[in-house]
């Protein structure tokens, strides 16, 4: 009688929460060619895990070649490949500028152009990073996509959580509140815990990675030197239509060039120079093509309408009706406290208890657990 052959029982669970050895553990990580995503693909690669690189083409690559300083550019997908070659773990750079065009770089231009002040990084990683880019990370037949963002992924007795990454100079919270429960069951986040952004560049150093002392992005990768006016234009022709710049009582000021060259709180570069007291954008018309400017009281903003909510709380949103949270209305601004009214299950009012001033349609507004570091979700700010 043959033996029976034996079965491989009590496997520890790895790092990323898998029972089973690393070697047998697929992992796509999605490179971006900065030092985030790299030190995530090589520390992997270094524990044992099956890694394959997985780089996003997401505009033209010609304009690309020409810029410096955003994500996904022609030398940001060399920097990868790089990285893949000198970790031995495949690489593999796709095509998806059509589908970032019609997911991301379209809304923004029409955004733009309602008055709203978009956010297309959010729109990136929901429609894009964490729609398309993971079904190819299903199809490899991996178990799990991890990326380089500043956030963390917790199992809790619900199953996984998202919270805030250890680093508040660095969490990227904001821009992931729309992330699903089942994405969140499939990505992971291992840089969430570090520190600082030096202690991965001492990882990266570690593993010897050439982009170890690489600067990070700091524009909208499709908006190289933050001139979002010339990008729109490009896109949308003759959308830099002359209007008026309107005082909030009627008076009109003085003339412009087009609502898309401002945004909600802007002060600075309005050209109605010689008066007593500042203003500020306090209202774009895009109909009447008028800059609405006024004093900085009227920028103050208690009352937020939200729309196509993301919940990731335990129980249901409408189970309750008020939620006493912490929220952010701005990526650069810290939590505030808040109470959140739903309307149904995709939509809320939002109450500060304190004003915010520039809050912008377009701008998302994502809720944080007032008692520890989870987030519940988030929505899309709009005019109601």
């Amino acid at each position: 009688m043959a033996p029976t052959p034996k079965t491989r029982t009590n496997l520890e669970v790895n790092s990323l929460g898998f029972a089973k050895s690393p070697a047998d553990t697929r992992v796509v990580v999605a490179m971006s060619g900065g030092v985030d995503s790299s030190v995530v693909a090589a520390m992997l690669a270094d524990q044992g895990y099956d890694v394959v690189g997985v780089t996003l083409q997401l505009y033209d690559h010609g304009a690309a070649l020409a810029k410096k300083g955003a994500c996904c550019a022609g030398v940001d997908i060399h920097d990868a490949r790089r990285v893949a070659e000198e970790k031995g773990f495949p690489h593999y750079v796709l095509d998806y500028e059509n589908i970032f065009k019609d997911a991301v770089i379209d809304e923004f231009a029409d955004a733009y152009l309602a008055g709203a002040t978009p956010v297309p990084c959010i729109r990136c990683n929901e429609r894009v990073k964490f729609k398309d880019l993971m079904q190819t990370a299903r199809d490899l037949e991996a178990d799990c996509m991890a990326t380089g963002h500043y956030i963390q992924r917790k199992v809790g007795p619900q199953g996984p959580e998202l919270h805030s990454a250890a680093d508040g100079a660095r969490d990227q919270s904001y821009f992931l509140f729309s992330t699903t429960r089942d994405q969140l069951a499939y990505l992971r986040f291992p840089l969430g815990h570090l520190p600082s952004k030096d202690a991965t560049r001492a990882l990266a150093a570690q593993f010897g990675l050439a982009v170890a002392d690489k600067p990070d992005s700091q524009d909208i990768c499709f908006v190289p030197n933050g001139d979002y006016a010339s990008v729109i234009q490009k896109l949308r022709p003759g959308a830099a239509e002359s209007g008026q710049i309107v005082h909030a009582d009627g008076r009109v000021l003085g003339a412009h060039d087009g609502v898309i060259h401002y945004t909600i709180g802007q002060r600075r570069g309005l050209g109605i120079g010689g008066l007593a007291d500042p203003l500020y954008v306090v209202r774009l018309d895009v109909d009447a093509r008028q800059v609405i400017v006024g004093p900085k009281e009227m920028l103050s903003t208690r009352m937020i309408p939200l729309r196509e909510i993301n919940w990731l709380a335990d129980v249901p949103m409408m189970s309750r009706a008020e939620w006493h949270l912490m929220v952010k209305v701005r990526s650069t601004r810290p939590p505030r406290e808040a109470i959140l009214r739903p309307l149904s299950a995709t939509k809320a009012v939002v109450e500060l208890l304190s004003p915010e001033e520039g809050v912008s349609p377009g701008q998302a507004c994502v809720f944080y657990d007032s008692d520890s570091s989870r987030i519940f979700g988030g929505g899309w700010i709009w005019r109601g």
